[in-house]
């Protein structure tokens, strides 16, 4: 809807705003994480070098595509990638086929699989840099009293952190953890520029 010009903010993948035309960051929070963000890895039964084939994760334009740049370029390991079409492919993770998992999926995988690779941490090994998965896009420039009390209006969960943990129970991963340690919200000077180079890198993969 925001490429199609339908509506004129969404929160999207960072590898979306590719196919915008005209976009501008708005409010000072995304989805990010400055080191390991434990929700999005690759999966192996085997070291990452003996992996031959890689599930793509159907839910996550971004995390599949930094899995290929990392793999380019950090792992430098050339495999053969394949989509998972909406599948659920967990069960087909063994031998030389890995798999990109994102979400609860991948904090619940963390229990079973024997080699796990944190995207969000390789990058930061990589680069210095954090890394942004989706950030708050617009397609025009919106007024500046919208920008802000949008920007009050995001802050406002993060008053409420504990409240939206207690309601949210989830058995295979500390949620408290995940999202004051795991995610990092903040779209710092820093995130800015990681998200540059991203977009940049990933022009020369498409």
């Amino acid at each position: 809807m925001l490429i199609d010009d339908e509506v004129d903010l969404g929160l999207i993948p960072v590898a979306a705003i590719l196919n915008l035309t005209e976009w501008h960051t708005v409010t000072n929070y995304c989805i990010g994480a400055n080191g390991p963000v434990a929700s999005v890895c690759i999966f192996s039964e085997l070291p990452i070098d003996q992996i031959e084939t890689v599930y793509l994760d159907y839910q996550s334009r971004t995390s599949v595509n930094l899995a290929k740049v990392l793999l380019k370029e950090y792992w430098r390991k050339p495999v053969v990638f394949l989509d998972a079409k909406g599948e659920d492919f967990r069960q087909k993770i063994i031998g030389t086929t890995a798999g990109v998992i994102i979400g609860d999926r991948a904090l619940e995988q963390r229990q079973h699989s024997s080699y796990i690779y944190d995207l969000a941490e390789a990058w930061k090994l990589h680069t210095g840099l954090p890394f942004v998965f989706a950030a708050w896009i617009a397609n025009k420039k919106l007024p500046a009293e919208f920008v802000q009390l949008f920007n009050e209006a995001n802050s406002l969960g993060f008053d409420h952190l504990d409240e939206i943990v207690e309601q949210n129970s989830f058995v295979p991963y500390d949620l408290k953890k995940y999202y004051t340690k795991c995610i990092d919200y903040n779209l710092d000077e820093e995130k800015r520029r990681a998200m540059k180079l991203f977009l940049t890198k990933l022009k020369d993969i498409l």
